[in-house]
């Protein structure tokens, strides 16, 4: 079941008629599939690219191997060129892509230990970006990060409490 957030983002967007698609990496499609959980929320979402292997991103996203090299397939740097390609290939007025480590296996390290998730979005062509850190299995790593880009999708959208 989807989070709160979730569902007062799929009603934002109604209200205000807008669309969304997605690039995930480490959400591995639970994005779309919370949003399309909601009733109705059928009519706002656009679609997502599922990119968890680094040849998608390459291919398909037009990533340069160079910068997956350079800064890590889970970076701020990666994530926002994610965010751009999908933004290109979906075209919808609110983009959110989203990079990170749910587990081990990646690029962790005591800079960026497991639970890093970087998410950049756009509001039409407004940008916006965090960093979250968050504990626990995969799964509850990537149910924090979904039901943190609820709340900062509704502060962007001007829905936020």
């Amino acid at each position: 079941m989807p989070s709160k957030s979730v569902i007062a983002v799929c009603h934002a967007l109604l209200a205000q008629d807008l669309t969304i698609a997605f690039a995930e990496s480490a959400t591995t499609g639970r994005l779309i599939y919370d949003f399309t959980s909601v009733p109705e929320c059928g009519q706002v979402v656009k679609g997502s690219i599922v990119c968890y292997d680094r040849s998608v991103k390459e291919s398909l996203l037009n990533i340069p191997a160079e910068v997956i090299d350079q800064y890590s397939a889970e970076s701020p740097e990666v994530t926002q060129l994610l965010a751009e390609g999908v933004k290109k290939l979906i075209p919808a007025d609110v983009i959110v892509a989203v990079t990170g480590l749910a587990s081990e296996g990646g690029s962790e390290g005591p800079e960026k230990p497991v639970g890093t998730m970087f998410v950049h979005g756009y509001v039409k062509d407004k940008a916006w970006k965090t960093h979250l850190q968050f504990e626990g299995t995969p799964d509850e790593i990537v149910a924090q990060t979904i039901d943190a880009v609820g709340t900062i999708l509704l502060e962007e959208l001007g829905s936020g409490s």
